[in-house]
């Protein structure tokens, strides 16, 4: 249910791709030194977006390298650290543990299975830094997953309840600003569940899995669906605009204003929509 919120590289100039290339090896470093190697498997560029947002927010102190590791052995990469980059770490694993859980329990898939083992042998750790965030991950996939077995025909409903996890997620503290985070969140929990059911409206329709718009019965609507996109994630940019960002401003545009809908046209294409 990922995979949308990642920058359009090619907008990118070469000093910013430096920069999100490092925060997302940075959160990889921290995935192997606060879990296990095995844990990094889980790592998605969109957590890199997550420490940007709050390393601008924020403005943690950093610290910084340079070496190879497994995932690239012949040429040293750089990466950054902070507690923002470590949140990130944390939290990626959570939403993989739950993610590796839900599809060991609808499809009995033994990779699923295996990787639910990797990433739940770190959870009680990640449960007692992070209750509130880990809560709202569980409780709310668990709500998701009855929709789901119900065949609920509301896309919004199940959208809300990705909203409600990933606004969450999104409070990295109680602070001045977490009622900001918390709806920017929501909004953008909304739009990564929208995008995905849109997207996957045919693989699901040939495999016969759940879908939102398939359990609606009105159709392919593109059109629409788009209109349901914009509309979430105008509210997402609306609280965006609303924090005092500086420092990497520019990234954060470039994936909120491009890189999204540019994940939505891959996954169109990949599906030969």
């Amino acid at each position: 249910m990922f995979g949308f919120v990642n920058a359009n590289v090619r907008e990118l100039t070469q000093a910013q791709k430096v920069r999100y290339n490092s925060v997302y090896c940075g959160i990889c470093r921290q995935i192997r030194l606060r879990t296990s190697s095995t844990a990094r498997l889980g790592l998605r560029y969109d957590m890199a977006f997550l420490a940007l947002l709050h390393m601008s927010l924020y403005e943690p102190e950093e610290t910084s390298g340079k070496r190879a590791c497994g995932m690239h052995p012949i040429r040293p990469r750089p990466w950054v650290d902070s507690e923002a980059i470590q949140y990130a770490a944390d939290m990626n694993v959570a939403l993989a543990y739950y993610k590796s859980l839900d599809d060991w329990r609808d499809d009995a898939h033994l990779g699923a299975k295996m990787m639910t083992g990797v990433f739940g042998k770190h959870m009680d750790t990640i449960a007692d830094r992070y209750p509130r965030q880990c809560q709202a991950i569980r409780e709310n996939l668990e709500k998701l997953d009855r929709l789901e077995k119900e065949n609920c025909a509301d896309p919004n409903a199940p959208a809300f309840l990705f909203g409600q996890l990933m606004g969450e997620l999104f409070v990295y503290r109680e602070d001045l600003w977490a009622s900001t985070l918390r709806k920017m969140g929501i909004a953008l929990g909304r739009f990564i569940y929208l995008a995905d059911a849109a997207t996957d409206y045919r693989r699901d329709k040939r495999k016969k899995k759940y879908n939102p718009y398939l359990a609606l019965g009105t159709g392919e609507n593109w059109p629409l669906w788009e209109q349901q996109l914009v509309l979430a994630m105008a509210r997402c940019t609306e609280e965006f605009e609303r924090l005092p960002l500086v420092q990497d401003k520019e990234i954060l545009n470039n994936i909120l204003y491009s890189g999204v809908w540019c994940g939505i046209r891959r996954k169109k294409e990949e599906d030969g929509k």
